[in-house]
């Protein structure tokens, strides 16, 4: 009988995770799309200094930061998860009411479908609180959109490890949160692409696709705050926050961040947090400059 715990536990440790399976075939699209590139016209840069790119263009230095921030998310996400691990184990073991059986199909239906709501949520959330964006704004600062600004990923997971505990708390394994969260992240790298225009309606209708996430990845004001799911896009059409492409997006946040630099890239929205807090006279604005939206300033009236 097909036993897929052992199947599992017998493949070595580093390809027990499925984005660690996928690395090849990241890679394999990568260059594929970056050959492509090179045969594409210069990107325009406007009077505001803002890069606007050939459609599926690939610029080195934004590439390399992308590909770089991707390898360092490896490392620390590791680590998130392991502490993770050690507080699913004990809500799995002491206050889940029942376990799910690993080997039932309704079990990874539960974890799929749970791990993809959970996401949107999160994903809303790090749009809309200041302190959370900060940890995603990275993945938003590049003006390009191709496979290589998939990999250029956040380094604190924090997040994400809280969101996910409702999972273990119905009793879905630990195991099992981060192969479905990986799942989850593997689907969404082949989204960041131009060179997919519209599927099907129906796929379009129901999934998240690279025409619905390039609408999220655009700093244009129609498109900002929009087509928060990774694998479904049916949440954001249950939820109202979708939006459909009617125009190629302008891509990179609101304020350009300006540099390649990868510490700051990861860093700079922290810096600007604590500059605000520090200067800010009252608990209220401290306050408001952290768990506020991004953008958030005080009223005249306090």
């Amino acid at each position: 009988m097909f036993d897929l715990p052992d199947v599992w536990n017998s493949l070595p440790v580093p390809l027990r995770d499925p984005v660690a399976l996928a690395i090849p075939f990241f890679v394999l699209f990568l260059a594929i799309e970056w050959i492509a590139a090179r045969h594409l016209t210069e990107p325009r840069i406007d009077d505001a200094g803002r890069t606007h790119p050939p459609e599926g263009g690939y610029e080195q230095r934004d590439a390399r930061a992308s590909v770089s921030m991707g390898l360092v998310s490896v490392a620390t996400s590791a680590a998130w998860k392991a502490l993770g691990l050690v507080a699913y184990a004990a809500i799995y073991a002491y206050l889940a009411p029942w376990h799910l059986p690993v080997d039932a199909w309704y079990t990874w239906v539960i974890l799929i479908v749970g791990v993809d709501f959970l996401f949107y949520w999160y994903h809303r959330i790090a749009h809309r609180v200041r302190v959370v964006w900060a940890t995603h704004q990275a993945h938003h600062s590049s003006e390009y959109y191709n496979f290589a600004t998939a990999l250029r990923q956040k380094w604190n997971n924090s997040g994400e490890i809280v969101m996910w505990i409702p999972l273990p708390l119905i009793g879905i394994p630990p195991w099992m949160v981060f192969v479905g969260f990986s799942v989850n992240l593997v689907f969404q790298f082949f989204v960041h692409t131009e060179h997919v225009d519209r599927l099907p309606r129906p796929i379009e209708y129901v999934f998240n696709t690279p025409s619905h996430h390039r609408v999220h990845h655009g700093c244009d004001p129609e498109y900002l705050d929009r087509n928060y799911g990774g694998i479904l896009i049916l949440w954001d059409r249950m939820f109202g926050t979708f939006q459909e492409e009617t125009h190629r997006p302008t891509y990179g946040l609101t304020k350009p961040v300006g540099t390649y630099n990868i510490l700051t890239l990861q860093g700079h929205e922290y810096a600007a947090i604590g500059r605000d807090v520090a200067a800010a006279d009252t608990w209220r604005h401290k306050f408001g400059y952290v768990f506020g939206p991004p953008g958030w300033k005080p009223t005249s009236a306090g």
